[in-house]
């Protein structure tokens, strides 16, 4: 193996070991945080949620997709999304035989409390990095999560 090889390696097995702990720290800190906000939805609401606030309503096939999750898994989640009131189906336009899933002014509401808090808590935790430094960690996570989706979609 050429130096340039075990380099490569080297920063490859540090990128692994710090996207486990990345996991790990981000699990911990969401169970370990005492503020109710962050309590308000468990992951998968969030997900959701956030990404109706963003595309708009659309049906359980498409939001599976899009979060690269078994059609099955999907439903379930709306479900209980739908039985918490955070959620609402409607016939689908397009086809009359299915829904169509949007956030409720409810579903909103939670979302953007949960984002406030977790927004407050990071910029709490990043207050000593520059701005730079910021702007660097989120289009780097971006990209990350872009090749994680991709490479997903690949398989």
């Amino acid at each position: 193996m050429s130096d340039d090889d075990h380099a490569k390696e080297v920063t490859l097995g540090r990128i692994e070991t710090e996207v486990a702990l990345l996991m790990r720290l981000g699990e911990a800190t969401r169970r370990g945080t005492g503020t109710m906000e962050h309590r308000l939805l468990d992951r998968a609401a969030y997900v959701i949620l956030r990404h109706l606030d963003v595309a708009g309503p659309q049906n359980v096939s498409a939001l599976a997709a899009r979060l690269n999750l078994d059609g099955s898994t999907v439903t379930r989640q709306v479900s209980a999304l739908q039985r918490d009131g955070l959620i609402a189906r409607t016939p689908d336009p397009a086809d009359g035989r299915g829904t169509v899933i949007s956030a409720t002014p409810a579903g909103l509401q939670r979302m953007a409390a949960v984002q406030a808090a977790r927004t407050r808590l990071y910029g709490e935790m990043l207050a000593g990095w520059s701005e730079t430094d910021r702007d660097t960690l989120a289009e780097l996570l971006h990209r990350l999560n872009e090749a994680l989706d991709a490479r997903n979609r690949r398989r």
